[in-house]
C-alpha cells in the first residue's frame, strides 16, 4: 500500500520555506526573495516517490507586523494546518528565536501529528549561524532534526525519505504529472511578484498585487498580459520608474524565467494601476 498525505511547512518569514518547497518538489512552484513575506497563498507542491506522494503545502510566514493583510495571512497559516499529516518546522539559524518562534512553537505544540525540525540555510558560514545550537536545543520536541540547505538543495533526500514514512498509507491526492494545485495564470502572476520584490525597494512590493487578465498560446510566441495593482498613485510612480526603466527591468526578468520555463518566446504586456482595495481580493 502507498503512502499518501498533507505535510505542511510552517516558520517565520523568510526561512526558507518556498525555497524548501520548490526543492522538494523538483521544480518552481512558489515565488522566492529574500523580503520576508513573499508568500501570501496557501500553495501545495507534489512529491512522487515510488513509495508515495507527498502533498507540502507551503505558507505565509508569521511576522509582527499588524495590518489587514497580515491578519489574513496569519488566518491563512492556521487553516493550512487543519486536517493535516505532518508539520515540517522550518527556522533559520542566522536569527534567534524571538516573539514571532515562540508564537508558533505553542501553535504547532498543540497538533497532534508528527512533527519535523528542519534547520535550514546549512551552507551559511559558521559566524552566520549563531544561534543554531538554540534551535537544536529544540529537537527533543520533535521526531527527527534535519539540517539542510535548500537554496543548494544539499541534504534533502533524507528529509523526503523521512516524509514519506511518516505518512499514513493511502491513494494520491493528485495525479502522477500534476506538481501543484496552482493554475498558470496563478503561477505567472507569482512570477512576475516576485520581480517586483527583487527590483524594488523599502516598502513598495508590500503594496502591490498581481492579476493575469489574459493569456494566449500562438504558433512562435505565448501572449501574457498582467495587471499589478498597488495601493496609492507614488508607489505607482515608482513601479514604473523613470521613463519606465523599473517596470521594464521588471518585465525582462519576468520573460527571461517564462521563456526558460514554458521553452517558447514569451510577449509579456505589464499595466499598472492604483487600486486601494487589492487587498481584499487576496
Amino acid at each position: 500500500m502507498l503512502k499518501s498525505g498533507i505535510a505542511t511547512l510552517v516558520g517565520r518569514s523568510n526561512v526558507g520555506k518556498s525555497t524548501l518547497l520548490n526543492t522538494l518538489v523538483g521544480t518552481k512552484i512558489a515565488a522566492v526573495t529574500h523580503r520576508p513575506q513573499t508568500t501570501r497563498n496557501i500553495i501545495h507542491g507534489v512529491m512522487n516517490t515510488a513509495q508515495g506522494q507527498a502533498v507540502f503545502v507551503d505558507t505565509p510566514g508569521i511576522f509582527k507586523e499588524k495590518s489587514a493583510l497580515a491578519g489574513t495571512l496569519s488566518q491563512r497559516v492556521h487553516e493550512a494546518i487543519k486536517d493535516i499529516d505532518l508539520v515540517v518546522y522550518v527556522v533559520d539559524p542566522g536569527r534567534s528565536l524571538g516573539a514571532e518562534e515562540r508564537s508558533i512553537l505553542a501553535m504547532i505544540r498543540r497538533l497532534d501529528v508528527p512533527k519535523i525540525l528542519v534547520i535550514n540555510k546549512s551552507d551559511l558560514p559558521k559566524d552566520e549561524k549563531e544561534f543554531l545550537d538554540d534551535y537544536k536545543n529544540l529537537s527533543e520536541e520533535f521526531l527527527d532534526t534535519f539540517e539542510v540547505s535548500a537554496l543548494r538543495n544539499r541534504h534533502v533526500q533524507p528529509l523526503r525519505d523521512r516524509v514519506i514514512e511518516l505518512l499514513p498509507e493511502g491513494e494520491p491526492y493528485y495525479p502522477e504529472n500534476q506538481k501543484t494545485n496552482i493554475d498558470p495564470k496563478f503561477w505567472v502572476a507569482e512570477i512576475v511578484r516576485e520581480k517586483i520584490f527583487l527590483a524594488l525597494r523599502k516598502e513598495v512590493p508590500y503594496t502591490t498585487h498581481v492579476e493575469v487578465s489574459g493569456m494566449e498560446e500562438k504558433p512562435d510566441v505565448f501572449v501574457v498580459k498582467a495587471n499589478i495593482f498597488t495601493s496609492e498613485s507614488k508607489y505607482k510612480k515608482m513601479i514604473i520608474g523613470a521613463r519606465g526603466r523599473a517596470l521594464k527591468e521588471i518585465g525582462i526578468a519576468a520573460r527571461k524565467e517564462l521563456e526558460a520555463a514554458l521553452n517558447k518566446k514569451i510577449f509579456l504586456e505589464l499595466e499598472v494601476e492604483v487600486d486601494k482595495h487589492w487587498t481584499e481580493r487576496v
